[in-house]
């Protein structure tokens, strides 16, 4: 059973995770989720360590039961100007204000982050393993960047997206190769720092 606080100090605090940030192409979500007092799912868990199944299985429930919720995202120009880590950040900034309440401490997932207005925030390594609100936080990143990718697989399927959402797998790097990442319609999804790190890896 994960957590519920970091802190039992009475403190409004919101978990918040991001997804994509490993990917060639697209945008980075994040989520920023405020949990209840009396909030129980035991299957909650780190969305990496879920099926796709179960993660889609929980997202209304988490829904239903926080007491707020918001996804954010950055956009693959974005994430060339600024650095797929400081776009992380901008996700996670544009969720957190777009919460119907504003939280009295950040509960980030990871060892960084930009600091958000005067919020105070702690980052937690593996905190979607420990904490509910991030492993919460994390689902619905994760599910709605999934979204994301299998509506942009409906417009180019040459590309296997809806199988690898965008990272640099084998079969991708093959389809990217043969195919080329040029076409007008196609061009601005592709963050090009990535490809070209991709391509010296």
């Amino acid at each position: 059973m994960l957590d519920l606080h970091f802190l039992a100090d009475g403190c409004i605090e919101c978990g918040c995770d991001e997804a994509g940030r490993g990917s060639l192409v697209g945008d980075v979500f994040a989520a920023a989720v405020i949990l209840p007092e009396d909030f129980c799912l035991p299957e909650l868990n780190d969305s990496k360590k879920l099926t796709e199944r179960t993660r889609y299985r929980l997202r209304p429930q988490i829904e239903e039961q926080a007491v707020a919720w918001a996804v954010g995202r950055a956009s693959a120009e974005e994430i060339d100007t600024y650095n797929i880590l400081h776009a992380s950040f901008l996700a996670m900034h544009r969720a957190i204000a777009a919460l119907s309440i504003t939280p009295q401490r950040l509960l980030i997932d990871g060892n960084h982050f930009d600091p958000y207005l005067d919020i105070p925030h702690e980052c937690i390594v593996k905190g979607d393993s420990r904490l509910a609100s991030i492993a919460a936080a994390s689902i619905l990143a994760k599910t709605y960047r999934d979204d994301y990718m299998l509506a942009a697989h409906k417009r180019f399927p040459v590309y296997g997206w809806d199988r690898n959402k965008g990272y640099p797998t084998p079969a991708h790097r093959r389809a990217i190769e043969k195919i080329g990442t040029l076409h007008s319609s196609v061009s601005p999804l592709w963050r090009r720092n990535s490809l070209e790190r991709s391509r010296v890896a």
